[in-house]
């Protein structure tokens, strides 16, 4: 005899199934609530309040199914079950709705059976499509090797391994807790992370900066290093403001140099030559000073569709380049090796040359130096004058960026955040890529030094997007722009607490004394950075929710999987359809043809608010959130500001100042149609609907946000 809740009444004694066998043969405790929420689901899809009747059928099929056997009963028998008490409700809506349902869920068992993947986590089939090809261990023949529930045990015990430094014995402990924040979405960590944990690669970083010096010697180096940091699944950043100016004497050979930009082609050769053998595409960041003689070359590399199509570019800028852009000033270029003043240009002309080629192609972004100077807690160190690919993590030579996100839409509780919970997953999410340092194998012995001395760690967020929507917040609002800023804060919080906690049980990182932190007599810490704010490009697709915080692209789309054209729609939304009782194939096919809600009648005004697309949002609204955000992260904001296709270089230019004078550390925009191959698009004629490519993950339609 077990206890049963009734939602409209006290627990009483009922017969009820000991477990449940589920369709891969595991065995489970049954759990009523499965099918009461499945019922009001059904419920509400047709527009019938569900008062106590899905409490009353999960009642009765438990003491059906409890009554007939003690045997495990099978999943089939249960919604078999279900099926037969709401006919005898004569709610024959309510079963179709039920029963198509189950016809969906079957339909998607069979295309992951297609793969040949077993799915625990019941993942979306396009998920399930990127797992395969670069995540899941493989066999010889290509087949997945393990499940994606045996992926993310497999993660959590490599990483919880690096317990038994500090504490030997825990491990165990330690591997359950992450194993469950991962398998619940409420935590992820970077790509490398998932590829490479418990492999022979055994790189767990998402990215690493490299030296670029001006010899052969150094530039052939960073070929090299890049390549192998390529191989393991990660990204690499670069300045190439050192290298001498092209047509400078070369002394030893009485020749001339052929510039930095010259060597990009090197880099893009070695990326394109890995990527073919490798898991995912090779991704790289190029920054070149504004100081540079050859800035005007940098600017017009990819110009040319298709050029480089493995760097994004940024122009470094410092305020003093800025304010002579605001006042019509003059601007420096000067060569790097001997410091010399080659030529004086009008700043504002060199400003507008920068807009004109990222209204263009969208690149180059801006990394705003001084403003990584004045957050740089470890300048006694050197100066930093690179990020990763997507620019969230400003870092010095051969320091990496240990990624991991938080998905904010699973905290949200009956309309409010669930703070508790959040700073919960926070500090184990901030043990975790503590630890990812110490397990991590790194394939230069400079980096396992850099990132053994300053222990940087890059813990940002992912679905906010979702969280606003369902705080009923939206995203192009100043209520929505608070909260952003509150919640933030309390990460930031949380992630301080749990460093210096770290700090007390393992020791502050060891260059904690050379820290400003130190000097201004704060609590050590085990890690010199904590935050940064990532694009989440594969992972979001595996939370199945909206990529860093990013505004949802589009409400609904079709994606080309395994051969077949199929409509996806944002899970938030089709939930609250479903629940509010507006949702049907029509909507979803009406809405896939823009990408957008605004303006439907079938959809509540309040739900058309929630519900905003990137480019139904103002630039400034953009640009005030990341900006919201930047103020709590020590690292940097991976955001793209999504225009529209009409947008002019001046709109570019007041975007790229905003940026600067909001206080943020980098910037990029991205003109809709600006570049080839975009991974959204609006496809005219029969059936005209936003189309995605099959690995999009919702961050924005360039590729540059999801490397």
């Amino acid at each position: 005899m077990t206890t049963v809740r009734d939602r409209a009444g006290p627990p009483r004694s009922e017969h009820v199934p000991v477990s449940v066998r589920r369709r891969g043969g595991a065995i489970v405790g049954f759990d009523p609530e499965r099918i009461a929420s499945a019922v009001a689901r059904a419920m509400a899809e047709v527009g019938r309040a569900p008062g106590g009747l899905p409490a009353r059928v999960a009642r009765e099929v438990s003491e059906e199914m409890g009554a007939a056997s003690t045997r495990p009963v099978s999943v089939e028998e249960l919604q078999d079950a279900v099926e037969r008490r709401l006919m005898a409700a004569g709610l024959d809506d309510v079963v179709r709705a039920y029963v198509l349902y189950r016809r969906r869920r079957a339909e998607l068992r069979e295309q992951k059976e297609l793969l040949q993947v077993t799915d625990e986590l019941k993942l979306p089939l396009a998920a399930v499509v990127v797992l395969k090809e670069r995540y899941l261990r493989r066999e010889p023949d290509g087949r997945a090797s393990e499940s994606t529930g045996e992926m993310i045990e497999r993660v959590a015990h490599h990483v919880a391994a690096g317990e038994e430094v500090h504490r030997p014995g825990s491990s165990a402990h330690w591997a359950e807790e992450f194993a469950g924040a991962m398998r619940r979405a409420d935590f992820l960590p970077n790509s490398p992370t998932l590829m490479n944990a418990g492999s022979r690669i055994g790189l767990l970083s998402g990215c690493v900066v490299l030296p670029v010096e001006d010899s052969l010697r150094s530039i052939f180096a960073a070929v090299s290093a890049a390549a192998v940091v390529h191989q393991a699944g990660a990204g690499t950043g670069f300045s190439f403001s050192h290298v001498r100016a092209s047509g400078e004497m070369v002394e030893s050979t009485g020749g001339r140099a052929s510039g930095p930009v010259s060597f990009l082609s090197l880099f893009e050769q070695a990326a394109e030559v890995v990527s073919q053998g490798g898991r995912r595409r090779a991704a790289s960041m190029a920054v070149l000073d504004a100081s540079h003689p050859d800035i005007e070359e940098f600017l017009a590399a990819k110009s040319t569709p298709g050029t480089l199509s493995h760097f994004n570019l940024s122009v470094a800028v410092r305020d003093g380049f800025l304010r002579s852009v605001a006042r019509r000033g003059r601007q420096r270029l000067v060569e790097p090796r001997t410091g010399r003043t080659v030529k004086e240009v009008d700043a504002e002309s060199l400003f507008a040359r920068i807009c004109e080629a990222a209204h263009r192609s969208g690149d180059p972004g801006l990394v705003f130096l001084d403003a990584i100077d004045r957050g740089n807690v470890l300048s006694e160190l050197g100066p930093i004058e690179a990020t990763n690919p997507c620019g969230e993590v400003p870092l010095r030579p051969y320091e990496s960026c240990n990624l991991g996100s938080v998905n904010l839409a699973n905290f949200v509780t009956g309309g409010r955040v669930d703070f508790a919970r959040l700073e919960e997953v926070v500090a184990l999410a901030v043990r975790f890529l503590d630890d990812v340092i110490e397990v991590s194998r790194y394939p230069l012995p400079e980096l396992e030094s850099a990132a053994l001395a300053t222990r940087k760690i890059g813990l940002g967020v992912m679905g906010l997007a979702e969280l606003l929507a369902s705080l009923g917040l939206p995203y192009d609002s100043h209520a929505a722009v608070r909260a952003v800023g509150r919640i933030l804060e309390r990460i930031r919080a949380a992630a301080e607490a749990a460093s210096a906690e770290l700090a007390e049980e393992r020791r502050p990182f060891p260059a904690f004394a050379r820290s400003s932190l130190a000097g201004a007599g704060a609590a050590a810490r085990r890690n010199g950075q904590l935050m940064s704010i990532a694009p989440t490009g594969t992972i979001s697709l595996l939370a199945n929710t909206t990529s860093g915080i990013e505004p949802i692209f589009a409400v609904s789309y079709v994606r080309r999987i395994l051969g077949r054209h199929l409509f996806e729609t944002n899970a938030l939304f089709e939930r609250v359809a479903r629940e509010r009782g507006f949702y049907s194939e029509d909507l979803v096919s009406e809405i896939a043809s823009t990408g957008s809600v605004q303006g439907l009648d079938r959809v509540p005004p309040e739900v058309q608010a929630a519900f905003p697309t990137a480019m139904e949002i103002a630039p400034e609204w953009h640009l005030r959130m990341q900006a919201a955000v930047q103020r709590h992260c020590d690292g940097a904001v991976s955001k793209t500001i999504n225009l529209p296709e009409t947008a002019t270089v001046e709109d570019v230019r007041r975007i790229y100042l905003s940026a600067w004078r909001s206080g943020l550390k980098g910037i990029t925009v991205y003109r809709d149609n600006s570049r080839p191959g975009q991974v959204l698009s609006l496809r005219h004629g029969d059936g005209a609907a936003v189309s995605v490519a099959e690995g999009f993950s919702g961050g924005c339609a360039s590729d540059r946000c999801s490397p």
